[in-house]
């Protein structure tokens, strides 16, 4: 090989390098941004979800203290107004006490509502139960809850995310829906959770625009939220179905 291939090679082997060079620092750069750019998607999304977890915690309370505002007027409002009426018309000693043993138990359940620690501490299926009870013991709707398969302890946080959905479900359902009967169901298996409520209310066209402010979509972004699917089936007359699968 002359002096001339010789250069020809060094000069054509550099260009080659270079090109290699530039491609490997090209590509070190793109999956770098890529990574960085994940890394953001990734802390947005960790955020949007701890914003979403607190504003629902928020909702819950302030539903609770509607809750405890209704309750106070309607039902341990009433049962002390019947004590005193008791008192004035000289009723049997027995009677009043009965009166108000139930105000003090109505307080009791208040106090537990009250408790910033109650919420935290209790798991879906107390939640579920403490908001049917109170459903049933104030005569809103008559109330049933069922519980199938083998029960599976899930994250807090996506726990309150399902409770805060089923509260709007409920809220639409004893406000506007005219319902008699609700039904809640959760059925465990062994890697599904399904939560299905059901009323037996008006119901409405899900095809008519005017639907849309009631709830439904943001049931369905809460849903997505926690990797769930919230799927809503109703027709006029013929109440409304609410059902939500996660994967365990």
């Amino acid at each position: 090989m002359d002096e001339k291939e010789i250069q020809s090679f060094l000069i054509i082997s550099s260009v080659v390098l270079f090109i290699l060079i530039i491609t490997m620092i090209s590509l070190f750069l793109f999956f770098q941004k890529r990574k960085n750019a994940l890394l953001l998607k990734n802390e947005f999304a960790k955020k949007h979800f701890e914003q979403e977890i607190s504003k629902a915690k928020i909702e819950i309370r302030e539903e609770t203290f509607r809750n405890i505002s209704w309750e106070l007027h309607d039902n341990i409002g009433q049962l002390l107004t019947l004590a005193k009426i008791q008192l004035q018309n000289n009723s049997p000693a027995s009677d009043i006490k009965e009166t108000l043993n139930k105000s003090l138990k109505e307080l009791r359940i208040l106090s537990k509502l009250i408790n910033p620690d109650a919420l935290k501490n209790m798991s879906l299926e107390q939640a579920i139960t403490d908001e049917i009870n109170r459903f049933n013991r104030l005569n809103y709707i008559e109330s049933k809850f069922t519980i199938k398969g083998q029960q599976i302890k899930i994250d807090g946080k996506i726990e309150i995310v399902f409770f805060r959905i089923l509260q709007e479900f409920f809220s639409n359902t004893i406000k506007h829906a005219k319902a008699t009967h609700l039904d809640i169901l959760l059925n465990y298996q062994p890697d599904m959770l399904t939560i299905i409520a059901k009323d037996n209310g008006l119901g409405f066209d899900l095809n008519k625009k005017n639907y849309s402010g009631i709830g439904l979509t943001n049931i369905k972004n809460r849903a997505k939220l926690v990797n769930a699917n919230a799927t809503i089936l109703s027709e006029p007359n013929k109440g409304t179905k609410l059902t939500i699968t996660y994967k365990l």
